[in-house]
């Protein structure tokens, strides 16, 4: 197997969780997944939010958001329909949904702490 194969299947499975009770339905959270950032994703959110990683806008944020959350099959759960409702959502829950992407460790790591 090439070397870029090997990257591409460890992207694959190094997917974090993230419960936001906020979120979430009927006293349960909802738990959000999503892979490491990967470079062209960031480099894709720079274009669109300049600066973004010295200042991170909360639009900027809410497209990184929509970008890399994932329902437990790895299907996108938001889309850019959604970006509208997003906006219009708490800054904690987004700052905390947003960081928790940029900072992503492995599901494997969070389970060795």
């Amino acid at each position: 197997m090439s070397i870029g194969k090997r990257i591409a299947e460890r992207q694959k499975r190094d997917r974090s969780q993230l419960e936001v009770n906020e979120w979430g339905e009927d006293n349960a959270p909802l738990i959000l997944y999503f892979g490491p950032l990967l470079a062209g994703e960031m480099d894709r959110i720079q274009r669109k939010h300049p600066g973004f990683l010295q200042s991170a806008s909360f639009a900027g944020m809410v497209d990184l958001i929509i970008l890399k959350a994932e329902d437990k099959d790895g299907q996108k759960v938001f889309s850019l329909e959604d970006k509208a409702i997003l906006m219009r959502e708490e800054l904690t829950i987004i700052a905390k949904v947003a960081s928790a992407m940029m900072e992503a460790s492995t599901i494997e790591d969070q389970e060795k702490n």
